[in-house]
């Protein structure tokens, strides 16, 4: 009798979960439509705005000669950002007219301006020396560093069709003149491996592809992953005196082994996390001996500028939270865990190694943290 009774309220129960599902949808699920809410109840804790005054070293602002700096400077004082990196210089007078903007703002403390190059003209004969001259004329100007894009050494080519080398050896005295005014090159090289790999079930890119299929190269198109990767870390070896930031993490956020190999061996290189976070944010316990240990080596990027996707980065960087997502499920669909990084950790990730690699950044800004220690 007391079997029978137990087997009935068991069923009750039963049924009684059962009622409280969703009807299922009848169509069959793929991978990207499949996208549940998760039932996980943990805590949560949001952080909008940066534990310490963070200087971003990866943005781009390609209209900065008249846009309204003011609008950006309010954005920026939200997330408590001290100070944007635009890397989006592009040389020359236009370089000139941003940095004048800046001026006339007076925010000359708040925005650094980096300048960029053009190198599908390295076949003329006065290429090296005119190349010089700019970078000579735009740091005159108000630009603190180089950026180098990624079709720079990957899909640019010279006048007979060749892809340029980014360690040509014919781009040696840009680097050099680099080095002697004091300035850091960031260099993008490359893009995730998975591009190059069979878009299939195995590639862990594959959603991403799928919807950016411009994205996808074949194994030895425009050259190998490898190939590309390698000509980079040839120019950080052969040019020491000048400091490379290494951008995306050198796209070796997911062999963190790796990349420390990388920087134990070349020490004039550092390295930025944007649009890497979703790399450290699913191996938590990794990343943080990671940041640990190269704490000195890495500066804080985001790279596309939208305000609010920097919560993100600040609660993977800051809190201990567990499972929260991505906010652009093609690069992750997987969740996110914080790091809980030391004050000690989070404020040379956020300034004081931006401080040591980048002139121009006024060390006065963050007085009061600095005489806190």
């Amino acid at each position: 009798m007391k079997k029978s009774l137990l087997i009935i309220l068991l069923i009750q129960l039963w049924l009684s979960l059962d009622a409280q599902r969703r009807d299922p949808l009848d169509v069959k699920i793929d991978f990207e439509s499949y996208d549940p809410p998760s039932t996980l109840v943990v805590p949560e804790n949001p952080i909008n705005a940066a534990k310490f005054p963070f200087v971003d070293v990866h943005s781009h602002h390609w209209r900065m000669a008249e846009q309204d700096l003011d609008k950006l400077i309010a954005e920026m004082d939200a997330m408590n950002m001290q100070v944007v990196v635009n890397l989006s210089g592009r040389g020359g007078e236009r370089l000139k007219a941003m940095t004048d903007n800046i001026k006339k703002y007076g925010y000359e403390d708040r925005i650094i301006v980096f300048t960029n190059i053009e190198i599908r003209s390295i076949d003329d004969p006065t290429w090296a020396e005119n190349t010089v001259k700019q970078l000579q004329y735009d740091y005159d100007n108000g630009a603190r560093g180089l950026k180098i894009y990624k079709s720079q050494g990957m899909t640019n080519q010279d006048s007979s069709g060749n892809r340029i080398r980014i360690n040509d050896p014919r781009i040696d005295p840009v680097w050099e003149k680099c080095g002697e005014l004091g300035i850091p090159v960031l260099i993008h090289s490359a893009d995730p491996k998975p591009f190059w790999m069979p878009h299939d079930s195995l590639n862990e890119r594959w959603l991403e592809l799928k919807l950016r299929p411009g994205r996808k190269r074949s194994a030895d198109n425009p050259a190998s992953w490898e190939n590309i990767i390698a000509e980079a870390h040839d120019l950080f070896r052969r040019h020491s005196n000048t400091t490379f930031i290494n951008a995306h993490m050198g796209w070796f956020p997911n062999n963190l082994e790796k990349l420390g190999t990388l920087l134990d061996e070349i020490p004039n290189m550092y390295v930025e996390i944007g649009a890497v976070i979703a790399e450290l944010g699913r191996q938590p316990r990794n990343a943080a001996k990671f940041f640990e240990k190269y704490q000195d080596r890495v500066l804080f990027g985001k790279d596309s500028y939208q305000p609010g996707e920097y919560p993100t980065y600040f609660r993977v960087l800051e809190s201990a939270d567990e499972y929260f997502p991505y906010y652009k499920r093609y690069h992750a669909f997987w969740k996110m865990y914080g790091l809980d990084l030391s004050d000690e950790i989070l404020e040379k990730l956020y300034y004081k190694n931006a401080l040591k690699v980048i002139p121009g950044l006024n060390p006065d800004m963050w007085e009061t943290d600095m005489k806190s220690e």
